[in-house]
């Protein structure tokens, strides 16, 4: 820990002046706290709906030259985790036999 963390802590109150840590309790969470009232299906269907009209969607371009980039890199790694599979395979057939 560097000075600038133990400095920190001790204008925060966690550590003493000897830089060991300040024992202290944590308050217990409260028992009577208000509960909110539960959110009724049409009015969290209408915050939804209302939230998903701020959604900055993608066109259909972005989405399909998006779509090719997944799958162009989706066959490279598979061509290339099949290419290691294949190579070790045969290292380890190779080892194995001698």
């Amino acid at each position: 820990m560097n000075r600038e963390t133990k400095r920190m802590l001790q204008r925060q109150g966690q550590m003493t002046e000897d830089g060991a840590p300040k024992a202290s309790r944590r308050p217990a969470p409260s028992q009577n706290a208000p509960k909110e009232p539960r959110t009724k299906p049409k009015e969290f269907y209408r915050d939804v709906k209302s939230e998903l009209r701020k959604v900055a969607w993608p066109t259909r371009g972005e989405t399909l030259s998006l779509s090719v980039v997944v799958f162009v890199f989706l066959v490279i790694l598979t061509a290339l985790i099949a290419g290691f599979d294949y190579g070790f395979s045969k290292a380890v057939l190779w080892i194995v036999d001698q």
